[in-house]
């Protein structure tokens, strides 16, 4: 049946209020104004900054939502003047410009979380899209969508990590992995897993890490044990988990003169950083990174052909495949820490 033009019926995860489970919904999904386009989600990840937003910390957060970000699917329809997608054509997401409302439950509104990749289709502007090689499996090349890009680039492009260098990853979640896969990438001599789960160092070293610290092992502050142990401190460090305590630690376990920290974790509402002048007047150098410095639609191409030419890992960061009904599962998963990444079915 033709639906162009048409409002479509179709499954979605619904976040009515913060902190609770979702509720696979029927919606209404408007169709594409001038220069968006409609997609049909085939497989999207559920990923931590999903989870910041569900659990009320987010500042931006706005209920009942829609959530999701990490999606790869198929053009349905195009609007007015669109001339680069034709229905059918593979395509990836990234992170939209703000647009209108198009989703509705019944005659409610319902509030959109960046490309809205946890339904089985959004709208999102023209610019929001990516072509991706057609031959690209869909339930991988969607995790591009933040986690592994964002770590990855972290690395590649924020910390740009030269070769021969000394790195340090705080967290072993997805992001720290991807950190991880581009510190080797790089070059980097030494690349020391932080983290105080001791499940997760096996997996990163897969990735790259070179050694481990657990810091429930140390009766000293992280960062002290960091520096004792590089003779001075790291060249670069990275924190991938949203502790602004954490992030303090990072950037004091970097060398005096030249150590560059990076902190890619989102923290709570209202939570600030600090740390002594001094440790920024030494030398070092303390910076943020939003996707890890791709720029957008030029950038994820690329990264999908250098999955392609397997010159990228994203296979090993799937650990669970399930259908979209049980997106509450791997909500838990994540949580218990017994996933890297969860790709969901639609």
């Amino acid at each position: 049946m033709d639906t162009t033009g048409k409002v479509i019926k179709c499954k979605a995860a619904v976040a009515w209020e913060a902190g609770k489970p979702l509720s696979i919904e029927e919606v209404k999904v408007a169709p594409p104004k001038a220069h968006e386009v409609r997609v049909k989600i085939h497989a999207t990840g559920v990923c931590h900054t999903d989870a910041y937003t569900l659990s009320g910390s987010d500042p931006e957060g706005l209920f009942p939502v829609i959530l999701g970000h990490e999606g790869a699917g198929t053009v349905e329809s195009v609007g007015e003047g669109v001339t680069k997608f034709k229905p059918g054509m593979s395509k990836w997401t990234i992170y939209p410009h703000l647009g209108s409302v198009r989703f509705k439950f019944f005659r409610k509104k319902l509030y959109i979380y960046s490309a809205i990749t946890h339904s089985e289709y959004t709208v999102v502007s023209e610019i929001s899209l990516a072509k991706v090689d057609e031959n690209a499996p869909l339930d991988k090349v969607c995790l591009l969508g933040c986690g592994i890009s964002t770590g990855y680039g972290a690395a590649i492009n924020t910390a740009k990590v030269e070769a021969g260098s000394t790195c340090a990853v705080f967290g072993l979640g997805a992001v720290g992995l991807a950190v991880i896969m581009g510190c080797k990438s790089a070059g980097a001599t030494r690349i020391i897993g932080i983290d105080i789960n001791p499940d997760k160092f096996e997996t990163a070293k897969t990735f790259g890490a070179t050694e481990f610290v657990n810091p429930k092992d140390h009766s000293k502050p992280i960062q002290e044990v960091l520096v004792e142990l590089t003779d001075g401190g790291v060249d670069y460090s990275f924190e991938c988990i949203g502790n602004v305590g954490i992030m303090r630690a990072a950037l004091e376990a970097c060398h005096k003169g030249w150590g560059t920290s990076v902190i890619i974790g989102v923290a709570g509402a209202g939570q600030e950083i600090s740390t002594r002048p001094f440790q920024l007047v030494t030398g070092r150098t303390w910076k943020g990174t939003a996707f890890g410095g791709w720029k957008s639609v030029e950038s994820v191409p690329k990264l999908v052909n250098d999955y392609m030419n397997k010159k990228l890992m994203v296979d090993e960061f799937v650990t669970h495949t399930l259908p979209f009904a049980q997106i509450n599962e791997a909500f838990d998963l994540m949580h218990a820490g017994k996933s890297i990444r969860t790709v969901l079915q639609l």
